[in-house]
């Protein structure tokens, strides 16, 4: 677990400060995150935003999941130009199955109480989180944000937290580029279909290399009847 790659904040102790916290399993990344990040940034004017690639997400085992390097790698890439931007293997590197109690857990060991934590997550996620290991802890330490596709039918998340009785504090973002999914990406590159205006260049250019998701690095760069249309 690394500690270097995470943003300075918290100095000034006048100050309140806001960290976005990304996390996701980010395979691959696409441009439905980064959006969805900027606009959690933009709209909660955050100090950053951290994208966190999940080391080996509870929700994933016996599932096929690419490695955490991998991952990783395609999340520096996506967000490199991106000042307020920062890929961080604070999940990649620890043992075990991780939990996003016990991330938050441990980010608060890291910063003091004037940093405040913005979860950001996709609205169905809010469905499910209520369930997660120590809910509690998560709406202690966090401010959620949900990160909604247009037209989302918001009346199942209220329920469900209201249901809970766990005092969330949760923010709707409307995200048009919710529509992507990283599930829709990898079965396009595994058809030798077209990743552009999906997600960044630099990641088609990583998977493609590496051959993840069926890809072949012979096929990357040739224009696809689909491109031409």
């Amino acid at each position: 677990m690394r500690e270097n790659d995470l943003p300075l904040l918290g100095r000034d102790p006048s100050v309140t400060y806001r960290l976005g916290i990304m996390g996701g399993t980010f395979d691959p990344i696409h441009y439905g995150h980064l959006v969805a990040a900027e606009q959690a940034f933009d709209d909660l004017r955050l100090d950053f935003v951290v994208f966190m690639p999940a080391g080996r997400p509870a929700f994933k085992q016996g599932m096929d999941v690419s490695s955490g390097e991998d991952r990783y790698a395609m999340t520096l890439l996506a967000t490199s130009d991106n000042p307020h931007f920062l890929a961080s293997r604070f999940e990649v590197d620890r043992d075990g199955i991780t939990y996003t109690a016990e991330t938050l857990r441990l980010l608060r060991e890291v910063y003091p109480d004037n940093v405040e934590f913005y979860f950001i997550t996709g609205a169905d996620a809010i469905n499910e989180i209520v369930t997660w290991r120590d809910a509690a802890d998560i709406a202690r330490l966090a401010h959620l944000v949900a990160a909604t596709r247009p037209g989302y039918d918001l009346d199942r998340a209220w329920e469900t937290i209201a249901a809970s009785g766990l005092d969330f504090d949760v923010t709707y973002l409307e995200v048009p580029a919710l529509a992507i999914s990283s599930s829709y990406l990898r079965a396009r590159v595994n058809a030798g279909q077209s990743l552009r205006y999906l997600t960044p260049d630099a990641v088609t250019g990583y998977l493609h290399k590496h051959g993840l998701y069926g890809a072949s690095s012979s096929h990357y760069g040739h224009i696809s009847e689909e491109d031409e249309l």
